[in-house]
C-alpha cells in the first residue's frame, strides 16, 4: 500500500477532532523545529505561516453560519486567531518568543484529546471495543 493510500485511509477514518490535533500536532511541530532558528530563516517564517493558515481556517469556520459551536466558544477562537496573527507578527520580526504559540497549540490540542477520549470511550462502550487511540500534546 503506498503512502497516500495510507493517508487517504487514515484521513477517511479519522473523527473529526482527530483530524483537528493532528494538524495541530503537525503545525506544532514545525513550530518546535524553528524555536532555534535564526528570524531570517525561511523554516521560521514557514513554520509561523502555517500556524497562521490553521488559525485562521479556524477562525472562518467559527464565523459562518452554521458552525455548531457554542457562540462563546466561537468568538474565543476568532479572537485567539486574531491574536495568534499578531503575536507571529512579533516573532518573525525578533521580538518574541516562538514558546507561547506552542503552549497555545498545546493547550488546544489537550482540549481535543480530551474531546476525543470522551467521543471514544462513548464508542467503545457501546460497541465494547477497548481500542480506542489515545492522544496527548506532551508527544509534540
Amino acid at each position: 500500500m503506498s503512502l497516500e493510500a495510507y493517508q487517504k485511509t487514515q484521513q477517511a477514518t479519522e473523527a473529526p477532532s482527530q483530524t483537528e490535533y493532528r494538524i495541530f500536532a503537525e503545525v506544532t511541530r514545525a513550530l518546535i523545529d524553528a524555536k532555534d532558528l535564526p528570524k531570517t530563516d525561511k523554516r521560521l517564517h514557514d513554520a509561523l505561516y502555517r500556524n497562521r493558515r490553521l488559525w485562521s481556517t479556524l477562525a472562518t469556520d467559527c464565523a459562518v453560519e452554521g458552525n455548531k459551536l457554542p457562540d462563546m466558544l466561537r468568538g474565543q477562537i476568532i479572537s485567539l486567531s486574531i491574536w495568534v496573527g499578531k503575536y507571529s507578527s512579533q516573532v518573525a520580526r525578533g521580538e518574541d518568543s516562538i514558546d507561547v504559540l506552542v503552549s497555545v497549540n498545546r493547550n488546544i490540542m489537550d482540549g481535543l484529546a480530551a474531546q476525543a477520549s470522551l467521543a471514544s470511550s462513548s464508542v467503545n462502550n457501546d460497541t465494547g471495543d477497548r481500542n480506542g487511540q489515545d492522544f496527548t500534546s506532551a508527544t509534540v
